[in-house]
């Protein structure tokens, strides 16, 4: 049997998908403050929410032994509950979906011998990185069940950068198996494509230290972060030394996501620029034009979310805008590698 076939080309993409799924329930459900509703972690059983009355008010009791009910949510109801528990129960089960879809069919590919050494091998290291993936999101659940009703924003942003890496590594697998052939690299261009893509990787980043500490409801203008001032006098003292203002302040972590912004589309205008002094491929003329376009157009879903005060949906979509940047930076970045 033919290895690395279409069938392993469309399990990959499926896994794509998946996680681009999983990643839009995990925006809504950090969005609508959900992610604490499910207090233990039960693998199997856990897939089953509750189905009776009984099971509805034994799962709102164990919620009510946790801080975020008892600081912030204790004039909530069951009808309130069950609304939040929804995106949070929704978010865990697909996780569990993704595991069996990445390793039933890797399993059956390899004893029907249908992977090849390096793409077996390559398949592995994605196993391991989805089920770090799913550790994270235990391990970010655990930092807000004990004196603060809200998970660590740096457990957050690792748990939303390791599912925006694992989705980019599974469509660079099913992109080496669709384009095997090798071609001359154009080394320094290359290297500006990969600057591009840690900085795009550090805003992702930055973008979830603005979630996890709820940055986003403070300084609703643009472009300026207050009326009348300037960028940089709106960075307010909140930590001690100032450096942690940078990782731990709402002001100056905003103020770094927004810096990051204007940088990542100075270094896409950049690529695109020196890439009309190359002669392209159809693919790479498609790749480096798909990154311009989704750039501007996140730029802009993320001045309308700034300024609209983040409205689930818009939040939503720019965390969306994010992962298709991401997708075409990939893309690109194989496409001038490979």
């Amino acid at each position: 049997m033919k290895k690395d076939n279409k069938k392993v080309i469309y399990w990959l993409f499926t896994g794509c998908l998946l996680i681009f799924i999983m990643v839009i329930v995990g925006g809504i459900t950090r969005l609508t403050h959900s992610g604490l509703s499910i207090s233990n972690y039960k693998l199997i059983s856990g897939t089953i929410p509750p189905m009776n009355d009984t099971e509805w008010q034994e799962a709102f009791n164990l919620y009510k032994q946790y801080p975020e009910y008892q600081k912030l949510n204790n004039h909530f109801n069951l009808q309130d509950f069950k609304d939040i528990y929804f995106w949070e129960w929704l978010h865990r089960v697909i996780g569990r979906f993704i595991g069996l879809v990445f390793f039933l069919p890797f399993v059956y590919f390899l004893i029907t011998k249908q992977l090849s050494k390096p793409t077996i091998k390559k398949a592995i290291v994605l196993l391991c990185m989805g089920a770090f993936q799913g550790f994270l999101g235990w391990y970010m659940v655990k930092s807000g069940l004990i004196d603060n009703p809200d998970v660590s924003h740096f457990r957050l942003a690792a748990h939303l950068t390791t599912a925006f890496l694992t989705f980019a590594y599974t469509f660079w697998v099913a992109l080496d198996l669709i384009y095997p052939s090798k071609k001359e690299i154009n080394i320094p261009f290359r290297n500006l494509l990969r600057l591009t893509y840690f900085i795009i990787v550090l805003q992702i980043i930055y973008g979830a230290f603005v979630a996890g500490l709820d940055a986003g409801f403070i300084h609703n203008h643009w472009p300026l972060m207050n009326e009348g001032k300037f960028m940089h006098e709106t960075v307010y003292i909140e930590q001690s030394p100032l450096i942690k203002n940078f990782f731990e302040g709402k002001s100056g972590v905003q103020f770094i996501h927004r810096c990051l912004a204007y940088i990542v589309v100075a270094c896409v205008v950049l690529v695109y620029i020196k890439s009309r002094k190359l002669i392209l491929t159809l693919p790479q003329n498609r790749a480096v034009n798909s990154i311009l376009i989704v750039v501007f157009f996140q730029f802009v879903l993320g001045v309308l979310t700034i300024m609209l005060q983040v409205p689930v949906w818009l939040g939503v979509a720019h965390q969306i805008g994010a992962f298709f940047l991401l997708t075409a930076i990939t893309f690109t970045l194989h496409r001038f590698t490979k």
